[in-house]
């Protein structure tokens, strides 16, 4: 019973060819926290038992391929298991990286990678975004599978400073999350949403993203 319940375990996705294009010099980086992630994030309850098979494309890659988009200091949102911030924070170690996550457990983990991988470029805060009391200091706040626009504007654009951006990356349905968040885009401000496609030609499973400007 144990070996055929071992033998049904999911295995950890091959490393794509295209990781070390994406991450450089940093790759090594990459491989380190994927494989940490890998061998404690189902334990730890950060990823879903099915997500070894598809760890790298999925998540790894679909979070590193928007890392161009970013310069100055970024906040992410709900940051969980790291994704997107902790790989962010390894492809781009010239942009400061702030991680807000109100769990505990998470935000453990999270500095024990932050330490593991010498990441001098993160700081993570134990906090929910709605009780962020730093004000509107960001270029950027970014978030991954935190929730629709509607419900995400709140708690992502009052962080951001006049003229920063919201980068957020989202499914299929982005273009129709715009539509439905037309009240909230207004109530906070924020201008230009549109829906992009990030790396295409470049990974095999592109990512999507909503991007727009915050106004004061």
């Amino acid at each position: 019973m144990s070996q055929e319940s071992s033998e049904s375990l999911p295995a950890l996705e091959r490393e794509p060819v295209e990781a070390a294009a994406v991450f450089g010099d940093r790759i090594e980086l990459a491989r380190a926290f994927t494989a940490a992630l890998a061998e404690q994030g189902e334990e730890r309850g950060l990823i879903g038992p099915l997500e070894l098979p598809r760890l790298w494309n999925r998540h790894v890659l679909n979070s590193a391929v928007i890392a161009p988009l970013f310069s100055g200091s970024v906040a992410d949102v709900g940051s969980g298991a790291g994704l997107p911030g902790l790989v962010l924070a390894i492809a781009r170690p010239d942009v400061r990286w702030t991680l807000i996550e109100p769990m505990e457990r998470r935000v453990v983990w999270l500095n024990e990678q932050v330490e593991a991988l010498g990441l001098e470029n993160v700081e993570v805060v134990r906090a929910r975004a709605e009780d962020w009391r730093g004000g509107a200091v960001f270029d950027a706040v970014t978030a991954r599978a935190v929730s629709a626009l509607r419900t995400l504007l709140p708690l992502t654009a009052p962080l951001v400073r006049d003229g920063g951006e919201l980068i957020l990356l989202k499914g299929a349905n982005a273009a129709a999350e715009i539509g439905a968040a037309e009240k909230q885009l207004r109530k906070f401000k924020v201008t230009d949403a549109r829906a992009e496609v990030v790396g295409e030609g470049v990974i095999a499973e592109p990512t999507r993203v909503i991007r727009a400007r915050v106004r004061a």
